[in-house]
């Protein structure tokens, strides 16, 4: 996966830290539970509806500092919609661009947890070459243990919703009457090896 030029650098900040403070806990993103859902308004009757995916990527949480970093990438040519023909329209470059642009990322380090949840997380989405701030609300967060596999691990996730207009990305082809809201249901799932029983819920 071809990951931000930064996220090595990102990473060891991160984790070189005192020690008296508890490093974050690190998360890689399970690509079999991990999808960018879109909804689109099409012609004011109906919505537009699939997915791209799988996400991949990394997620770092220190609740107790309350802070985050996530860095996550999603290729623009695996979308989704049941119909084959549709989605070679979508791939083209008045659309997702995903000749020119195959892979959108998302960069957030501003998190807010509730409860030792994480709630929101706020940083760049970047599309066709554009980045612009997005917002992604936790609509449920949890963790638990697998112990299913040979590696014992933490595994925590959610689903996140956020709100992006196509049309200040570039991607203006079909307004008005296919919406310029595009609404993101993000499904992520995380996991940590753990050497222990006991579990932690950033």
């Amino acid at each position: 996966m071809k990951m931000p030029p930064m996220l090595p650098l990102v990473i060891c900040g991160l984790l070189c830290t005192s020690a008296v403070r508890a490093q974050p806990l690190q998360y890689v993103l399970d690509p079999d539970r991990s999808w960018v859902h879109f909804e689109v308004l099409h012609f004011n009757t109906s919505t537009i509806r699939g997915r791209i995916g799988p996400v991949n990527g990394l997620v770092l949480l220190d609740a107790a500092a309350g802070s985050g970093d996530v860095r996550l990438a999603v290729r623009t040519g695996s979308v989704s919609t049941g119909l084959g023909f549709f989605d070679a329209r979508l791939r083209q470059d008045d659309l997702l661009a995903s000749e020119a642009f195959p892979e959108a990322y998302f960069v957030a380090t501003r998190f807010t947890f509730s409860q030792g949840r994480v709630a929101t997380l706020r940083g760049e989405f970047t599309w066709r070459g554009v980045s612009l701030p997005l917002e992604l609300t936790a609509l449920r967060y949890a963790c638990r243990l697998d112990d299913s596999a040979a590696l014992r691990a933490e595994v925590c996730g959610g689903d996140f919703e956020g709100e992006v207009l196509r049309s200040e990305y570039g991607a203006s082809f079909g307004l008005p009457l296919v919406g310029n809201r595009v609404r993101l249901l993000v499904q992520v799932e995380g996991r940590r090896p753990i050497a222990g029983s006991q579990v932690k819920t950033p």
